[in-house]
């Protein structure tokens, strides 16, 4: 294999963009003993690679499988988170409910005095209505 393609793999192969395909390759060149004299810091890394597929770890692995004998206090623990969980969320939308109620009186409020100020624009249209009726009455019955 040409030194430019292989310049080209290690390239791809540090930005982890090599296929199977082209790390095998890879691995062939710098298995040999033709490897270019300035890419000798790759074959080391080839070799190591190489090397250790062959590895395996013979120690015994100890698991703690201990079982727990205060299972009661886990119980109490999950029992507590839920019943706060449960009870906080009843007091957040008791709050919610009560902010919406308070803002919903406030609406209807202001609601309540703009018909107040209507009205009373009509009370008074209807005042002045009235002491024109009566100069109205006056002068007919005056007349008849």
């Amino acid at each position: 294999m040409e030194l430019a393609n292989i310049e080209r793999l290690l390239v791809k192969y540090e930005n982890a963009e090599t296929t199977l395909k082209e790390e095998d390759a890879l691995r062939t060149y710098f298995a040999s003993n033709k490897v270019a004299p300035h890419l000798k810091e790759y074959q080391l890394l080839f070799n190591y690679f190489k090397s250790n597929t062959d590895e395996t770890y013979t120690k015994k692995i100890i698991l703690n499988t201990k079982i727990i004998t205060n299972n009661w206090r886990m119980v109490a623990a999950s029992v507590i988170l839920l019943l706060s969980t449960y009870l906080g969320l009843h007091i957040i939308n008791d709050y919610n409910e009560k902010k919406q109620a308070a803002e919903n009186l406030a609406q209807i409020t202001n609601v309540l005095k703009l018909v107040s100020i209507n009205l009373n624009k009509g009370n008074q249209a209807l005042k002045k209505l009235h002491v024109y009726e009566d100069s109205v009455n006056k002068i007919f019955k005056n007349n008849k």
